[in-house]
């Protein structure tokens, strides 16, 4: 299989794409994760996780985690409970610790998510991903799960994370998913905890899941607006077909708003950047400002995966903290991109 045809990295796009990682979901959950030994070294892998943890929550408390964590393993679900356990195999390292590593991504995915409709009724999806550590951009990673020899879905990742923030089921939907911030934001691993035992679904696994199950964009929909998580959040998703975009609006138990592409109404596009669309932004985070000038300056004529990623390097879309950048279309898999960003992010188009 050509991965790279299949994924669409043969581009004129300027930046550095990361390497790809087949996951046979024929296998069992403990064994589907080994092609990250021939990606990735495992050394520098543990290293990096180390540092993750350590920068989001402090050592005395790690520590004074661990036990709660190897006893939430019992209440962790397949197949996630047999991948982390595969992963930290590998590794060579305590599942406390890739238990950790995993629920820590869960807290500080910063980042701008745009879907959006051109004349001809095709969706694109857009989106950055910002976290606080540079680091992380050698360990990102296109991940193709197979079933039964066919691709089942696409999505972009970190190396020991079993959760997906972005992805694609080919021919079916895109969807990512942005960090709601409110001003009521709690005790992360506290709340975290105890959703795990109340059987609530982290951000990451409920996308990966309707990735796997969604029949097709009203079904992904409705799956990501109603199961329970642990935390808000905003899901973006795009369709194959004209109007099959909406930027779902999440509280813990339900959704707290949808808001659909209305293309017939000047709403070909939809940009969601961490606050609520109905709030105004703090006044420091100029993003969504910007996104929209910038969408509006491209106009719904010109639209494509080309102008969506020039717009997604404006700052401060792109800043030191911007990780990655995919780029995805569901009715035209190929289109499947995604670039690790340089810190500083520079957007040279060759």
């Amino acid at each position: 299989m050509k991965l790279l045809v299949l994924l669409g990295l043969a581009g004129s796009l300027w930046a550095q794409h990361p390497p790809s990682v087949v996951v046979n979901l024929n296998l069992s959950p403990e064994e589907r994760w080994k092609p990250l030994e021939k990606a990735f070294d495992m050394n520098t892998l543990r290293k990096i996780a180390g540092k993750v943890i350590e920068s989001q929550i402090p050592k005395w408390m790690h520590h004074a985690v661990i036990p709660i964590v190897a006893s939430l393993e019992k209440y962790i679900p397949q197949p996630y409970a047999g991948e982390i356990r595969g992963i930290a195999s590998m590794m060579k390292t305590n599942i406390s610790d890739v238990i950790i590593l995993n629920f820590a991504y869960e807290f500080t995915a910063y980042c701008t998510s745009i879907v959006a409709q051109d004349k001809n009724g095709n969706v694109y999806h857009g989106r950055n991903l910002d976290y606080p550590l540079p680091v992380l951009r050698s360990l990102t990673m296109d991940v193709v799960f197979l079933k039964n020899g066919k691709v089942a879905y696409v999505g972009t990742s970190f190396a020991g994370y079993v959760g997906l923030w972005t992805g694609m089921s080919p021919h079916k939907f895109t969807v990512s998913a942005d960090q709601r911030v409110t001003k009521r934001r709690g005790n992360g691993w506290r709340n975290i905890m105890s959703a795990v035992l109340f059987h609530s679904s982290p951000v990451s696994w409920l996308l990966r899941e309707t990735l796997e199950e969604a029949k097709d964009f009203q079904d992904a929909v409705m799956r990501l607006a109603k199961k329970p998580l642990i935390s808000g959040v905003y899901y973006i998703v795009g369709g194959v077909r004209a109007g099959e975009g909406v930027i779902i609006t999440r509280d813990r138990k339900g959704p707290a708003d949808i808001w659909p592409l209305e293309p017939l109404h000047g709403g070909w596009y939809r940009v969601e950047a961490n606050f609520d669309h109905w709030r105004t932004p703090p006044p420091s985070d100029h993003r969504r400002e910007v996104a929209m000038k910038a969408m509006n300056a491209v106009g719904r004529n010109r639209i494509n995966g080309h102008k969506l990623y020039q717009v997604l390097s404006k700052p401060p879309l792109c800043h030191r903290n911007t990780i990655y950048t995919t780029l995805m279309r569901a009715a035209n898999p190929r289109e499947y991109i995604t670039f690790v960003r340089p810190e500083g992010c520079p957007y040279k188009i060759n």
